[in-house]
Parts: C-alpha cells; sequence; structure tokens
C-alpha cells in the first residue's frame, strides 16, 4: 500500500456519510485521517483479522467477500466512491469478511478510536454511520431471497446484471453497456455459482437477446425487457 501525498479535506467531502456531520467534526476528521491508493487484487484486509481502521473508498472499487467451506468464493458487495467499507470495524472485534481491491482504488482510512471519539461528538454523522450499515443489512436481506434454491440460476444472473447495469451502466449506440471487468469467474463469485454453470446461463441470455457480450463487456440492449424476464414467474 502506497501513501498518497493528496488533500485528505478534500477527500472527507466527498464522503456521502459527511455531508451533514459539523464542521468541526469536518476539520477532527481531517486532521486524523489518512489516504492509501491500492491496485487491482491488493487485499484491504482478510477475514477473522484483527483491524484497527475504518476504510472508505474514494475512488475505484472495492469487493466484500466470504469463502465458504469448499473453498468456493461469494462476492457480497461490491463499492463504489463514497462508500464505508467496514462500519463493523466500530465493534472492536476481528474482521469476518474478505476485502480486496477490484479496480485500482483510493481509500481514505481513520483509527477506530479516532472515529469513534469524532462520533461521540457528533449525533447527525453517528446517524449517518447506522444508515450505512442499515443499507447493507437490507441488501443482505435482498440477496437472501435470491438463494439458488429458490431462484433459477439464469434469472439470478439477469437480475444481477440489471442491478450493475443501473450502478455502473452507460449509454451506447446499442443500449447500456456495463463499464466493469466482469469476467465469468467474477460473475460466478458475485453468485455464488460455479463458472460453467454461469457461462452455460449467459448464453441462455445472449439466445434470447437480453444481453450482448463482445471482448469481457456486457452490453444490455433494453433494461425493461430483462427486468420483465427475471420478474416472470
Amino acid at each position: 500500500m502506497i501513501i498518497m501525498n493528496l488533500n485528505i479535506t478534500e477527500a472527507v467531502a466527498l464522503v456521502e456519510i459527511f455531508q451533514q456531520a459539523t464542521p468541526d467534526s469536518i476539520r477532527a476528521l481531517s486532521a486524523c485521517g489518512r489516504l492509501l491508493c491500492l491496485a487491482k487484487g491488493e487485499h484491504l484486509f482478510l477475514d477473522k483479522e484483527l483491524v484497527e481502521r475504518l476504510y472508505i473508498v474514494i475512488s475505484g472499487l472495492v469487493t466484500l467477500y466470504t469463502v465458504d467451506p469448499q473453498g468456493e468464493k461469494k462476492v457480497i458487495f461490491l463499492l463504489d466512491k463514497g462508500k464505508l467499507i467496514n462500519e463493523a470495524v466500530l465493534q472492536g472485534l476481528p474482521a469476518s469478511i474478505n476485502c480486496e481491491v477490484f479496480e485500482e482504488a483510493q481509500i481514505l482510512c481513520f483509527d477506530r478510536q479516532d472515529f469513534l471519539r469524532v462520533m461521540e461528538q457528533d449525533f447527525t454523522l453517528t446517524k449517518s454511520v447506522l444508515d450505512s450499515l442499515a443499507m447493507k443489512v437490507r441488501r443482505l436481506y435482498r440477496q437472501m431471497k435470491n438463494t439458488p434454491n429458490s431462484v433459477r440460476g439464469d434469472k439470478r444472473i439477469a437480475a444481477k446484471l440489471w442491478k450493475l447495469s443501473r450502478d455502473y451502466g452507460v449509454p451506447c449506440a446499442s443500449g447500456t453497456k456495463i463499464k466493469l471487468d466482469l469476467s465469468i469467474t467474477y460473475l460466478a463469485d458475485m453468485l455464488g455459482s460455479r463458472r460453467e454453470t454461469v457461462s452455460r446461463q449467459l448464453k441462455i441470455l445472449v439466445g434470447q437477446g437480453l444481453i450482448q457480450v463482445n471482448d469481457g463487456q456486457i452490453t444490455i440492449p433494453d433494461r425493461d425487457k430483462l427486468s420483465k424476464y427475471f420478474k416472470l414467474p
């Protein structure tokens, strides 16, 4: 990890949960924050590691993932600019998930105790942190409804691609292109499925004209049509 010589105050201003913080809190956070730059594939922390810093994405993308007893990787969250990575660190327990850089990222970090001291003086900031954590919990609830046994595989992939096109899609001549390096392996990790299974199910979606795959880039010609597909009983 390389410490970047950037303006911490500018980085703090990019963080969504700090928008309602008091001026005193902003000054305190700017004084104790640090910026790190991580390369793609580098880990910020590992499961069961004792982590003493709160991390926030300033640029790039990071992945939170688990590994099951069979060694299969399951991506839980893909986080982008302004998102808190590990609110659970404030509890003071070891990490319960892995964090890997998906695209080269700049990360703002704070010592856990320093951040807690700022929270003690600013209820609005504390509530923003709780709201961020609550949003992750809600997203986990939605993921639980889409377990492999409850939803057909091709529909799960269709739903995931629709969401990725909403969050990371850009208009193009043939529809909406997902501006991520989405390998079949990574899609399988996101869905908790085998690579071969995902490859086969992607071909189903391609065959029905719901997606296009060219040079590793996925384009959705009609997002409404894709949405109707995974919502059909």
